[in-house]
């Protein structure tokens, strides 16, 4: 077998020479045609010093004619690429698209037909000036066969102006870049990937995670390397329980396995459900069992998720998203307290409806979403700049009615008894919708693994966890109210009481505070001035309404005012989200805390792998600016002088997943471990086989420093 293949490529090696030759002497005289075209394609307009962008090389085939991969095969000549960068341009590794297996009866080769993109990451040094033109250059090398084969190579360039300012996207390049890469191999799947050797036969056993609902038809394993793989005989595809097994062929003669089977497995289906990623890289050391394996979410049972979501509802009412919140149920349990003709448990039953109908609400989106592929988590919504904005204008409107600017429902005290009644209702029922709004930036414990079970499953496990998570929210106050005995204990009304009030107000204006800070990180200072200046014009309509819109005014003046209080209003806001994206201008967060802390780096799923393979360990802080269990768990934990030094001695590469914005690649990565939301803390050792630690959401220095022992 050895033999025949010496003989094979050595005859294969004259005759690609005399195709070179030939090529030489036809160039000479004109040339003829070559079967391919090349063009030389960036994903951006201009580049930024000290930015990233992307390259693509498009290769298109005749029909028929293909080019080789990476490893050939059986026989045929690797596409070879030779870059030409400026000064202080620093390219990244190319990343080859999956390969195709191409039957040259008796010969099987890896390659690829029709038009292809090769994509090349490149880094903007900080040295390079602005106004500087960058001129890029590839020179493409290729052996393009059909019935025969005809070696060519051509250079090809562009030319893009390097300016101080966020690069824009070439918007006719946009779809396909997103081509090219759902064409690029996973680096990592969430799989569990095995392999050891059996009778002159290597067996893959891929075990998927918890969240992967589908099944394969069909596997192909594609190795990087050459000489030990049978490439012209079939591969067979088992299940084995949860696992998958592919059974490869090996050479019989001079086999020499590597240490480590490297390569591309590619799938009929998608290693991340249905019209997902259908290729994902294998780089595993061959052991002499195969053991069953895990991943995912904890959670397997609907039992097990519907307590995890209850405790946790209730929990999310101690998480600081929530606490500001709380004035209006304070308020409300004073309210209650002396009034004889209220029922508390009425308003404990019609905050928890509120609370349910916005969980709901909630979970119908997400499922919606899902089915259409997206990939989206708890707190989405706050990843939208057009929702910061009406909640800040909302809760805004709130606070300032809370200081006594103007009073929500006051035409209404004087039309009767069950008027006022009703209107308590009401109030109490968009109490528990603000509450769960305000809730969703905020992952407490027990909470993340039952959402991310509550996603992998059918819509009516989804929505049943979901609104046992309402249910556990609410439980503390429907108690309370549904237990007059303990409202015994509220002092009677009095001066103290419109002090508490005005004192929530200030807690709910430093609730909007806070979602500026966030809208700020997402659209930069211009919009947020422009966000800011709206809110002043509301808080002007407030003031119009609460001076001159209330029932000791004349009706005219009452109907003038609350005219102009709407224009205000409504004015200001509606402006500001027609408006919003013309002066939208994403700000990138500074990802290190200086040299004393820890040096936190952009999280890429490739870079975790690549560190991994080189046994280096690796912390993943998976967050988001509008997380506030984020932010304070960030002050405690890894402010800690201890848990940085630990860091510093371990080596540790702290890269840090900033889900502030809409970020497909982190809600994937989110995924991988049953998880759709944030705070998320991932340990790997970097040892080989070795399961990622995932730490609890609230996380303080002794339990960080716990998990770093295991790296001792």
């Amino acid at each position: 077998m050895l033999l025949a293949r010496i003989r094979k490529n050595l005859v294969f090696g004259l005759i690609l020479s005399a195709l070179l030759f030939g090529q030489t002497a036809f160039a000479q005289f004109g040339g003829g045609p070559s079967h391919v075209k090349a063009r030389l394609l960036s994903e951006v307009a201009s580049v930024r010093p000290g930015g990233d962008f992307w390259l693509a090389v498009e290769l298109k085939m005749d029909p028929h004619w293909h080019i080789y991969w990476k490893n050939v095969g059986d026989t045929g000549l690797e596409t070879d690429f030779e870059w030409q960068l400026p000064d202080g341009f620093e390219a990244g590794d190319l990343q080859w698209p999956y390969p195709e297996r191409i039957v040259e009866d008796p010969l099987v080769v890896y390659g690829y037909h029709n038009t292809q993109y090769f994509l090349l990451p490149v880094h903007v040094s900080k040295q390079v000036k602005p106004g500087a033109t960058a001129d890029i250059k590839v020179k493409v090398s290729w052996l393009v066969c059909e019935a025969s084969c005809v070696p060519g190579d051509v250079t090809v360039a562009l030319r893009l102006p390097v300016k101080n300012e966020p690069p824009q996207a070439i918007a006719a390049n946009a779809e396909l870049f997103a081509r090219a890469r759902s064409r690029i191999p996973l680096k990592d799947s969430g799989w569990n990937f095995q392999a050891k050797v059996e009778d002159k036969n290597l067996i893959i056993q891929a075990t998927p995670p918890e969240w992967f609902r589908g099944e394969f038809k069909e596997i192909s394993f594609f190795p990087y390397k050459s000489d030990y793989v049978k490439y012209n005989e079939e591969q067979k595809l088992t299940r084995k329980g949860k696992s998958y097994r592919l059974t490869v062929p090996l050479i019989s003669e001079g086999l020499v396995m590597p240490d480590t089977v490297q390569g591309v497995l590619v799938s009929d289906y998608g290693w991340r459900g249905q019209n997902s990623e259908k290729a994902a890289e294998i780089r595993v050391v061959p052991t002499q069992k195969l053991v069953a394996a895990t991943g995912g979410s904890t959670l397997s049972s609907v039992w097990l998720a519907i307590l995890f979501a209850f405790v946790g509802g209730i929990i999310l009412n101690l998480m600081p998203c929530v606490l500001p919140v709380l004035s209006i149920k304070i308020m409300s349990f004073v309210k209650q307290a002396h009034d004889e003709h209220t029922q508390p448990w009425k308003h404990g039953l019609t905050f928890t409806l509120g609370v349910l109908v916005s969980f709901w609400f909630l979970a119908g989106l997400l499922l919606i979403f899902k089915a259409s592929g997206a990939h989206l988590g708890w707190g989405f919504q706050l990843q939208s700049p057009v929702f910061l904005i009406v909640l800040s204008a909302f809760i805004f409107l709130f606070g300032l009615s809370m200081l006594g600017v103007f009073e929500i429902g006051a035409s209404l005290t004087t039309v009767g008894g069950v008027a006022q009644k009703y209107s308590g209702l009401t109030s109490s029922f968009v109490s528990g919708i603000i509450a769960t709004v305000v809730a969703t930036p905020c992952t407490a414990p027990f909470m993340g693994p039952a959402l991310g079970y509550a996603l992998t499953q059918p819509a009516w496990v989804a929505l049943l966890v979901f609104t046992f998570l309402g249910l556990g929210m609410a439980f503390p106050f429907f108690l309370l109210s549904s237990i007059p005995k303990l409202l015994k204990y509220v002092p009677k009304p009095g001066r103290w009481m419109e002090s508490l009030e005005q004192f929530m107000g200030f807690l709910l204006v430093g609730t909007v505070v806070w979602l500026l800070w966030v809208l700020g990180i997402q659209v930069g200072a211009n919009a947020l001035v422009l966000v800011i200046g709206a809110l002043f014009v509301t808080a002007m309509g407030a003031w119009v309404y609460g001076r001159w819109g209330n029932l000791a005014m004349p009706k005219k003046t009452r109907v003038i005012a609350w005219i102009v209080a709407l224009i205000l209003v409504v004015g200001a806001n509606g402006y500001v989200l027609a408006n919003i994206d013309t002066f939208a201008v994403k700000t990138a967060q500074t990802s290190s805390q200086g040299e004393e802390g820890i040096v936190w780096q952009p999280f890429s799923e490739q870079k975790v792998a690549d560190l991994t393979a080189q046994g280096k360990p690796v912390f993943v802080d998976f967050t988001a600016a509008w997380c506030l269990s984020c932010q304070v768990n960030e002050q405690v934990a890894f402010g800690s002088e201890e848990v940085q030094k630990k860091f510093k001695e371990l080596g540790l590469t702290a890269l840090r997943a900033d889900w502030t914005s809409r970020d497909e690649t982190i809600a994937k990565a989110l995924a991988k471990f049953g998880r759709n939301s944030v705070p998320l803390y991932v340990l790997y050792s970097g040892k080989p086989g070795a399961q990622p630690v995932i730490l609890p959401e609230i996380i303080t220095p002794g339990i960080v420093l716990d998990a770093l022992k295991t790296l001792d």
